[in-house]
């Protein structure tokens, strides 16, 4: 018996077209409205009202906004908090409005409209509105790809709300199984065997609740806004944590940059197999994505490049300010990030390949 199972022949067939998921545009009046409505609903037993952003053309399991990422908007009113949730996603948050308090992991924070701070994997987290207004928040995290691959743990009544480290405080300093286990060098050119304690015993990466508050972040931006039109990179900063390494990234998943554009600034088409989302706060502007043009402005959030879609961005008279989240680190993990800097310019593995250079060092000479 093969249960059911089938042998597919795909001898000489040719490679599959890629589906690409259109831009689209959450307008400012639309999350305005849901945030409102939100607000009239009674307190739900984990305290958090979540609505999360679902594009057209996603076929589940779970809401998503792009392929393996969902958006959620979460309000808190005055005076609530949410309860400690523990979950094996992880996520990048921005407050939107109001104010509020962020615990998690043994670190307190507070935070108020545009601050960024990210959720490592299975670190609770509790929310509170400390304010007098509504406290909300926009919440980006892989909970999609992982559903996806039926592997999203969730836990809503965790027995532990602080983690104990990275390593046991029992552990350090002790000899690992690991170090028994030594490497055996196969042929010359670095292959090897590993034991299985190298497996299950990878060294750890410190991985922590980070915080980026605006007050801090918008006073650099006017370094890349008063950039002159001819750079050819992104007026942006990315906001990095160290956790993630090589991989440039904000979360393990995702990195986060903030960018302000000046005005009359015009991307060259270009592509990359990240896909992106974008929320405009401030200003407006304009994209071009697979050949649609599509325009934008202050409070929209903007499913902008579907992975590999042709797209560029565009500024008006006073230039804009953007948050844009993009599963970058996530593409050079797979060793999978293709980025095309122009349609003239070479397709490049980004992480494996010399990257794209730009004309930063010659700016001002």
């Amino acid at each position: 018996m093969n249960n059911g199972i089938t042998l597919v022949d795909l001898s000489g067939a040719p490679a599959r077209e890629q589906a690409f998921w259109p831009t689209v545009v959450l307008r400012k009046a639309a999350i305005e409205t849901e945030i409102e409505r939100l607000a009239s609903l009674g307190s739900p037993a984990d305290g958090r009202r979540v609505a999360s952003v679902n594009h057209p053309m996603n076929t589940g399991p779970v809401p998503a906004y792009a392929p393996g990422i969902d958006v959620q908007i979460i309000v808190l009113k005055p005076g609530e908090r949410s309860e400690p949730v523990l979950r094996n996603s992880s996520r990048v948050d921005m407050c939107i409005r109001g104010s509020g308090v962020v615990r998690t992991d043994s670190k307190v924070f507070e935070v108020e409209k545009f601050d960024v701070w990210n959720t490592p994997s299975m670190q609770p987290q509790v929310v509170e509105n400390n304010g007098d207004d509504l406290f909300v928040r926009l919440s980006y995290s892989n909970a999609p790809l992982l559903e996806r691959l039926e592997v999203h743990y969730v836990n809503d009544k965790p027995q532990v709300i602080e983690s104990s480290g990275v390593v046991d405080d029992t552990v350090k300093g002790q000899r690992r199984a690991r170090d028994a286990s030594k490497p055996i060098p196969i042929g010359s050119d670095g292959a090897q065997l590993l034991g299985y304690e190298w497996l299950v015993d990878i060294d750890p990466v410190d991985s922590r609740a980070l915080h980026w508050p605006w007050k801090e972040v918008a006073p650099h931006l006017e370094t890349v806004y008063g950039m002159d039109l001819g750079y050819t990179g992104r007026h942006l900063y990315v906001l990095y944590n160290p956790a993630t390494e090589r991989r440039i990234g904000t979360s393990p998943s995702f990195f986060a940059t903030i960018a302000k554009l000046p005005p009359g600034k015009v991307d060259k088409p270009h592509r990359h197999t990240s896909a992106a989302i974008n929320y405009i706060m401030w200003g407006h502007g304009k994209s071009v994505v697979n050949g649609e043009k599509i325009e934008w402005s202050e409070g929209d959030l903007h499913f902008s490049a579907p992975g590999w879609s042709i797209h560029n961005h565009a500024s008006r008279e006073q230039g804009f300010i953007a948050l844009t989240i993009q599963d970058h680190p996530l593409h050079i993990a797979n060793e999978s990030l293709l980025w095309q800097e122009t349609l003239k310019s070479p397709i490049l593995k980004l992480g494996t390949d010399y990257g794209v250079q730009t004309n930063l060092g010659s700016l001002g000479e």
